[in-house]
């Protein structure tokens, strides 16, 4: 029987950036600096655990560039950690920051871990012996690290503490998605979320206005797949802050379909029991909702369909099934390109992972210079700076998409090129 190839991400990521690189004409220099990671570091790393013994873990940090300033990304913790994986995340990171025009370059990391498995104190002590061994590579001005994938604020806790325990000295701009007793930022833990809800309005918007959507916005349907940070954010502030009606989410147990849509309400009972790395199926019967699976919820007659699991959750096998007139991407790489191609034949409307949730990143950013400074913003603020970073990067997109007339995905790609390829031939090759 003939071995199936693995799928590379990062290849699946650099086949993205060749499309738009081809479009733009980019210089082949230029192609060759900004495709390849500045630096990529593996750590082999002991960690005592509860019973006394000792088990070694591997962990990565990839810094792909830092032209228009500091790398900024997440670490995850996950059994299928890769360096490909961190490689195209980090590569991701790069265009993300420059879509929404902060001054921050790319990066990612994470550790091959189920952190499920981990008492708290394992967790704990995996955590700082994995910070301290990247500390040679990071700092608040040269690698930022955020949460991601099975890391919340309580990880990013013991990291700045880490950090600022070897150095001498509280340090708060060494990472962000911090609790805000420490140094965090309001709106932090919704800002992915509520990032991609803004661009869901703002392609609604733009469809209507090109004739191609007649709904109101009360008839439109929306179906989210992935009820961790991204998905359960965007899904409260969906059913808070919009009239869409969300008929189906889900988690990796599986998911609901409530016909007459879910309300806030039942949203953040949803969050409440969910909390402390719980499945979305657990204990849960309340009338009115269908049990789907995620095959199920792929397949849904919606709208509106938000990728917020993980990367490749749609594929050449599963593409052509899905009903929605338009995506929004709220995980990193949720579409492979053979997907890719099987949707936008289809007229399917695409916004892209890296514009759609930079939601993040950008209120990152913002708690960065807040640390930086030692003065802290209020809720309302963060909320508007956010919203006007996010629209404004949507509308740049949708004219970049219309000047050259290419997709969404691609025209992100060119504008981010363009600003990170500007910033690069500005400063030159040293020496």
């Amino acid at each position: 029987m003939e071995e199936t190839k693995k799928v590379s991400l990062f290849d699946n990521a650099v086949k993205q950036f060749d499309r738009a690189a081809r479009i733009m004409e980019l210089d082949r220099n230029l192609r060759e600096v900004l495709i390849k990671p500045k630096r990529e570091l593996t750590v082999n790393f002991p960690v005592r655990m509860d019973d006394g013994s000792i088990k070694v873990f591997t962990g990565y940090r990839v810094q792909h560039n830092v032209s228009r300033g500091p790398a900024k990304g997440g670490i995850r913790y996950h059994p299928n950690v890769t360096l490909d994986e961190v490689k195209a995340l980090a590569f991701w990171m790069t265009w993300k920051s420059a879509v929404v025009d902060i001054p921050y370059g790319g990066a990612k990391g994470g550790v091959t871990v189920d952190p499920f498995k981990l008492s708290d104190s394992e967790l704990e002590r995996l955590s700082r012996r994995f910070f301290s061994e990247i500390q040679i590579i990071i700092g608040e001005e040269k690698d930022i690290p955020a949460p991601d994938v099975n890391t919340d604020g309580q990880i990013m806790s013991w990291w700045m503490d880490t950090y600022s325990m070897n150095i001498g000295h509280t340090t708060l701009g060494i990472v962000t998605g911090k609790p805000l007793e420490i140094g965090g930022s309001e709106g932090r833990t919704e800002a992915t979320g509520r990032g991609v809800n803004i661009c869901i309005e703002e392609a609604v918007k733009y469809l209507r206005d090109k004739g191609k959507l007649n709904k109101k916005d009360e008839e439109i349907t929306v179906a989210i797949q992935g009820f961790g940070n991204v998905g359960s954010y965007l899904a409260l502030t969906l059913t808070e802050e919009t009239k869409f009606k969300l008929v189906a989410i889900s988690d990796y147990s599986g998911g609901f379909y409530k016909e007459s849509g879910f309300t806030s309400e039942e949203i953040r009972k949803l969050m409440d029991r969910t909390r402390g790395r719980k499945a979305l199926l657990l204990d849960v019967n309340e009338e009115g909702y269908k049990e789907i699976t995620n095959e199920e919820l792929l397949k849904l007659d919606v709208d509106v369909f938000a990728p917020c699991a993980l990367e490749n959750a749609v594929n050449e096998d599963n593409a052509d099934e899905i009903r929605a007139k338009l995506i929004v991407e709220g995980a990193n790489g949720p579409l492979t390109p053979e997907a890719d191609e099987i949707l936008l034949s289809k007229n399917v409307f695409i916004v892209p992972d890296f514009l759609a949730n930079a939601g993040g990143v950008t209120v990152s950013y913002f708690e960065w210079v807040q640390g930086l400074q030692w003065n802290f913003w209020e809720l309302e603020d963060i909320r508007k700076a956010l919203h006007k970073k996010m629209k404004n990067a949507f509308c740049d997109v949708a004219q970049t998409m219309e000047k050259y007339e290419v997709d969404m995905r691609t025209a992100a790609y060119v504008r981010a090129i363009e600003r990170v390829a500007n910033a690069t031939k500005l400063r030159g090759i040293y020496p």
